[in-house]
């Protein structure tokens, strides 16, 4: 696989939404992102708050921006506060260093694009991200080894 297409974009927020109905969890919001940060799809389960959409891709855009999960993200802001707060400046405020944005790996662990989640507990989000990556056989990097 070279490219994230639609159909595999698509194909992740399935896996992501069977993951959350599997686990109870509230509604959903999923976006993904190509390698480049363009948004290739994004969907909002029935019930969603209005938020969780622009929550959701910002978990992914500063993930596929800065080339690491959002979790790690928010590990950089607590041991850098002063650019955190600056990279949010240049970000536009597109940033949430939160579990939840983790980036796609290809096999040979190039990065294929990112995917955001939102409306549960972070670390919730953050698996049902895992969770759709998994479906179609990519690679998860949400920052834990």
């Amino acid at each position: 696989m070279s490219t994230l297409t639609l159909d595999i974009a698509n194909a992740i927020i399935d896996g992501a939404f069977r993951k959350a109905r599997d686990l109870g969890l509230a509604p959903l919001a999923v976006a993904v992102l190509d390698d480049g940060g363009h948004l290739k799809t994004m969907q909002r389960q029935d019930g969603a708050s209005f938020m969780r959409s622009s929550i959701a891709l910002a978990k992914a855009w500063g993930a596929i921006g800065m080339g690491v999960s959002s979790r790690e993200l928010g590990k950089m802001a607590k041991e850098r506060p002063y650019f955190m707060t600056a990279l949010g400046e240049v970000a536009d405020g597109r940033l949430m260093p939160v579990p939840g944005g983790v980036l796609i790996r290809s096999a040979d662990d190039r990065i294929m694009g990112a995917v955001g989640i939102s409306g549960d507990l972070s670390d919730l989000d953050e698996s049902c991200a895992i969770a759709g990556i998994d479906a179609v056989g990519l690679i998860p990097d949400y920052g834990k080894k």
